[in-house]
């Protein structure tokens, strides 16, 4: 594999060859930084870990040189931070049992370019030699705009193979907004119920930023368990904790379909939803 930036890593945690570790892909998860995929993608995470027909497969975008830091790693340059959130997104593949973990190394400035191509071409290099069935990204309502750059550039990426050799379903995953606020209809639910012990490993091994003030690893478990609770106001919970994620399947099946138009639509039927609600008490 030849990507663009020749720092970019690929880790295999069983050690096999690169071109057979990757080729065995069924589910694939891209995100910005390093802790991502384990918030936003730990259903598909699940669904792989240890099996021998389902594998999942991370990238990871961004070079993790812009990290907040504090504590332990106040000190560090943005180069041994780099090293350190590497080396944790290494240890979280292991973990997690991971077909394998790619590190592009993209600084969030490209990523945050539109019109930046290189990583769109690095995208469609993973997606041509991987081929997923299911593609797990960030969705289009995030407040982090460097997730939305990541997220936009999925979609490009995606479009530019024949129609044929794109992946069944992309969805758009919770990190840097909960999705709650979506129609029941229209959310995508994932079931994280079990493993608990196996999902907070999976956050806990990324120190740098637990460490340092963001407990990521309780918010994020938290979250589950709200979703799940707060899911149906008249019905007993089914699960005891949820995922939420965005159908962004449409915008890679018609590419003629705005990105903007698709996603404000969702913030239109949101609002309605609302107005109804509202109008039905008044």
């Amino acid at each position: 594999m030849n990507y663009h930036n020749a720092a970019a890593e690929i880790y295999i945690p069983d050690g096999l060859p690169v071109g057979e570790a990757l080729s065995r892909t069924t589910h694939l998860g891209i995100s910005a930084h390093q802790d991502d995929l384990e918030i936003m993608a730990v259903s598909p995470i699940l669904e792989c870990f240890q099996q021998e027909a389902q594998w999942f497969t991370g990238v990871v975008v961004t070079d993790g040189r812009g990290s907040p830091r504090k504590g332990l790693y106040e000190q560090y340059d943005d180069e041994k931070m780099r090293q350190v959130r590497f080396k944790e997104q290494q240890k979280a593949a292991f973990i997690g049992d991971y077909a394998a973990q790619i590190m592009l190394d993209y600084p969030s400035k490209l990523v945050k370019d539109g019109s930046d191509p290189l990583l769109i071409e690095d995208l469609v290099n993973i997606l041509k030699t991987t081929f997923p069935r299911v593609v797990y990204t960030h969705n289009l309502a995030d407040k982090h705009q460097t997730h939305i750059g990541v997220a936009i550039k999925v979609i490009k990426a995606i479009r530019e193979l024949p129609a044929e050799n794109r992946p069944e379903k992309l969805y758009g995953c919770e990190v840097w907004r909960a999705l709650d606020w979506m129609p029941d209809e229209e959310k995508v639910t994932f079931d994280c119920s079990l493993h608990d012990n196996l999902q907070s490993a999976l956050l806990g091994v990324f120190d740098s930023q637990i460490s340092g003030g963001k407990r990521y690893d309780l918010a994020t478990m938290g979250r589950r368990l709200a979703n799940a609770t707060y899911y149906a106001s008249h019905a007993v919970d089914d699960s005891s904790r949820l995922t939420y994620a965005m159908d962004l399947t449409p915008l890679i099946e018609d590419t003629g379909l705005s990105i903007q138009v698709y996603v404000q639509g969702f913030i239109n039927r949101f609002a309605h939803n609302i107005d109804m609600l509202i109008a039905s008490v008044l």
